[in-house]
């Protein structure tokens, strides 16, 4: 079976409409989407530091440390000692801000399961399908990059 050529297009058109159905179901919240991302990247990394956050958003250290004073100010991150180096600082999600990221997640959830509801069926199976095809395949090493590099190098 032959790719359509605007494959690619398509993908991308709905890559930016599922954005904007998460970024809607977001917009309630009172917390701006910078810091929501900062409280998304530190709840799963419990050993990020200043610096570190810094690397994940490709900001200098100064502006993530700001974004923390932000955060710390309105209760949703705590700064603590590392146990392991009490000169090392670790960012901490508060328990507020995981209450704030679960609802979040619902809300979100809950936007994208009110676009499916508008598909048929067959159509949401057949999503489904190629949503977890092309998740492997992004995630995967090419069989050819697996058993000769060389080979990965001149194509």
């Amino acid at each position: 079976m032959e790719r359509p050529a605007d494959l690619a297009a398509a993908i991308d058109a709905a890559a930016s409409t599922l954005i904007a159905v998460l970024e809607s179901a977001a917009a309630r919240h009172q917390v701006p989407p910078t810091q929501l991302r900062v409280l998304t990247l530190i709840s799963g990394r419990p050993e990020t530091n200043v610096n570190g956050l810094a690397e994940l958003l490709d900001v200098v250290p100064s502006s993530a440390s700001r974004l923390c004073d932000r955060l710390e100010a309105t209760g949703l991150l705590r700064r603590v000692a590392d146990p392991r180096d009490r000169r090392e600082v670790r960012l901490v999600p508060t328990a507020a801000a995981l209450t704030l990221l679960g609802e979040l997640a619902e809300r979100r959830q809950r936007a994208v399961q009110a676009v499916l509801d508008r598909m048929p069926a067959r159509t949401q199976h057949e999503l489904l399908l190629a949503l977890v095809g092309f998740a492997r395949a992004a995630t995967s090493v090419p069989e050819q990059q697996q058993t000769d590099p060389a080979a990965a190098q001149t194509a």
